[in-house]
């Protein structure tokens, strides 16, 4: 019998991820694809796949369009997801990716989602209330709103998963990311580029990253995880910061890397890792995910020689 989540992930705005193989990608001309793969996406769902592949529980809800949903069931009887989506009138999205191994270039060519409206998000909410009523204790809020859904979706909706004592993870953007930031969810993973935009300055060294993430500690976050490509991630929890910083790998596909961390640094909290072990296996996550086409970890015994390889240096903050 399947052990009842104790996590669970929102995608508000989910994703068909389409990666199309193009040698030699070249605008305004004929391109021949060599292979394609479509997969069932969208952060949150993303997050889910990992948490998923790295054998936990996990309750995966937000708002899919109805008319193409074949990709995410199949996923989510594969995996052993929980599915508590709601159902919306229209197609999800489509995300298209090309991916050009000669010139070592991806092409994203995003369409947009199904509109919602506030039935929907009250819908969405009804959900969440009734897994917090079955004990889950994790809520991963990730990705972009879709059409129609306020920038203040996620902070209302940290605003009562902390009122019930629950855990929050934020992954966002934008306004929506800004507007949550003062609901102090326990956990931000900012890229770096988002980062900039939330604390409106240039973050051009460790030492500026380290003041920005601590300034969103003194605002109530627990933890700040900044992403930064291959030059690492920082993670600030408290009187210290951690750098790790990855081996170099093949990359397949970046889609999901960062997904795949903020499910890593999720593994940690559950296990209690300390900040440099959560460090260093979020990072392995992300790792993971590079070598991978679609949301899903390699075997773990990969995962865990990636986590081997990363490096951390503890900073005093």
């Amino acid at each position: 019998m399947t052990a009842a989540p104790r996590i669970a992930t929102v995608s508000l705005n989910a994703a068909i991820d389409q990666t199309a193989s193009v040698a030699g990608f070249t605008a305004g001309e004929v391109n021949r694809v060599a292979w394609e793969q479509s997969d069932a996406g969208g952060k949150g769902v993303n997050v889910a796949s990992f948490l998923a592949d790295a054998g936990h529980p996990v309750a995966v809800t937000g708002l899919l369009g109805a008319d193409n949903t074949e990709l995410f069931v199949r996923l989510f009887a594969d995996k052993g997801i929980t599915d508590r989506f709601i159902r919306i009138p229209g197609r999800t999205r489509v995300n298209v990716k090309i991916v050009d191994d000669v010139g070592h270039r991806v092409t994203d060519i995003n369409f947009p989602g199904v509109a919602a409206g506030p039935a929907d998000l009250e819908a969405v909410t009804a959900v969440l209330e009734d897994l917090v009523s079955h004990g889950v204790e994790w809520f991963v809020l990730s990705g972009s709103l879709p059409a129609g859904l306020p920038p203040t979706t996620y902070r209302d909706l940290t605003t009562m998963l902390k009122a019930h004592g629950r855990k929050v993870v934020l992954d966002a953007s934008g306004a929506g990311f800004a507007q949550a930031v003062d609901s102090r969810p326990d956990v931000v993973k900012p890229n770096i580029d988002e980062l900039k935009e939330l604390v409106g300055r240039p973050l051009d060294d460790e030492a500026a990253v380290i003041g920005a993430a601590r300034d969103l500690r003194r605002r109530g976050i627990g933890l700040v995880a900044v992403s930064m490509g291959v030059q690492g991630a920082i993670f600030v929890d408290g009187e210290v910061a951690v750098h790790a910083a990855p081996p170099a790998v093949e990359v397949k596909s970046t889609v999901g890397a960062g997904d795949a961390m903020v499910a890593g640094i999720v593994h940690a909290a559950v296990e209690a890792l300390s900040l440099e072990e959560s460090a260093r296996l979020s990072t392995a996550f992300s790792l993971g995910a590079l070598g991978e086409i679609g949301p899903r970890l390699p075997p773990w015994t990969v995962v865990e020689a990636f986590r081997g390889r990363v490096t951390t240096r503890r900073i005093a903050v």
